[in-house]
């Protein structure tokens, strides 16, 4: 933890100095005033949107109503819109992130275990142990940081129920939670190859590799590079009885050899992420799909099926054509054997203020069943 940057602020007469920490890797605020019941929402509002961070001491309560009422402020600003779809999805995601900078300039202090020292804050020193791991001194956080915090913390201790699973997936905070079911739906009732070995791309929570090896499949090596998601799948995998079929193994992207089914659900849109937890939604350029449809065939078996998972929302959004889909498929030396479609079932599907509506209504997620072309 010495290596965290720090915060300074005045209190009381005197200079006061803390590590900051931000798993969504937020720089530390430049400037910090002490904040209290006495600062109005409209000023908390107007400091926050010109760089100013607002450490808070006094009822902890209070604090979260003052972000609440600052974010009905940040809501009330009129949307800049575009009749041109990627423009607006540029748009939405600039005000999206203007949004969470301003009200992450709202700071809540720590004690070196982890303890808030405020009036009816709530004891969130497993939840923070769970991500930062030990602490050797004071440090700050923003307030929206802590409930994320907390609402993993939530989320992993319940598990999140996957039907197609029959079973509760526990996500670790930072790794994308398999709350669109509709996917695994598809690779549940897809017609399985003869395949006593699978390769899961990039596993997240392991929850593929626990729904192939649950239908049968011998061996499945699940491959991941983030240190908290292997963790993540290894107990999840463990949770389910699957371990003893199921290795998860840190490599970008591909293990060695070749197996009869390679299984990879890519990020979606092709954009760039601005926090960890989005590395699972957003692949700048496509790089992860461009690596996994030029590496398929170098690791999948002849006669086999490579299974690609992919939404075709960036279409819609105009961020990838299909024409480019099918352009890289052919420059592997793929074919498609075939194509599983459904709709998705979230909210935002049919949610018709969402600013991204227009693409949403139209998305179809799609199990592509690629195969070797013969030569």
């Amino acid at each position: 933890m010495s290596d965290l940057p720090m915060i300074e602020w005045e209190e009381g007469g005197e200079l006061c100095r803390a590590r900051w920490r931000s798993e969504a890797g937020n720089p530390p605020p430049r400037r910090v005033v002490v904040a209290d019941d006495t600062l109005t929402a409209d000023a908390a509002y107007r400091l926050a949107c010109e760089g100013t961070a607002l450490l808070w001491r006094a009822d902890f309560q209070n604090a979260r109503q003052l972000l609440q009422a600052m974010a009905r402020r940040a809501d009330r600003r009129p949307a800049k819109t575009s009749k041109d779809p990627a423009e607006a999805f540029h748009l939405h995601r600039q005000a999206q992130a203007q949004r969470a900078r301003t009200l992450g300039m709202l700071l809540i202090p720590f004690e070196a275990d982890h303890s808030i020292p405020l009036r009816r804050a709530p004891d969130a020193r497993d939840a923070c142990q769970q991500v930062y791991g030990e602490a050797d001194g004071p440090y700050a956080t923003s307030l929206r940081e802590l409930q994320g915090l907390i609402g993993a913390y939530e989320w992993r201790r319940k598990g999140v129920e996957i039907p197609a699973l029959g079973a509760r997936i526990h996500p670790y905070y930072g790794v994308f939670s398999p709350v669109r079911g509709e996917y695994l739906d598809l690779i549940a009732r897809a017609r399985l190859p003869a395949a006593d070995l699978a390769f899961d791309i990039g596993t997240g929570t392991g929850v593929i590799a626990a729904l192939l090896a649950k239908r049968g499949v011998a061996r499945v090596i699940a491959t991941e590079q983030d240190a908290r998601a292997i963790a993540c799948a290894r107990d999840n995998l463990l949770r389910l009885g699957v371990a003893g079929q199921v290795d998860v193994a840190k490599v970008d992207l591909f293990p060695e050899g070749r197996a009869p089914l390679v299984v990879c659900n890519p990020p979606w849109v092709p954009a760039r992420p601005s926090s960890a937890i989005e590395h699972a939604v957003y692949d700048p350029d496509s790089r992860m799909l461009r690596g996994f449809l030029a590496g398929l065939p170098a690791h999948l078996e002849p006669g086999g099926e490579g299974w690609l998972i992919l939404s075709d929302l960036a279409e819609h959004l105009g961020l990838r054509t299909r024409e480019a889909l099918m352009g890289w498929i052919e420059a592997a030396g793929l074919v498609v054997l075939g194509r599983d479609d459904i709709r998705p079932r979230h909210p935002k599907a049919t949610d018709e203020n969402d600013p991204l509506h227009a693409a949403r209504r139209r998305e179809v997620t799609s199990l592509w069943r690629l195969g070797l072309r013969q030569s």
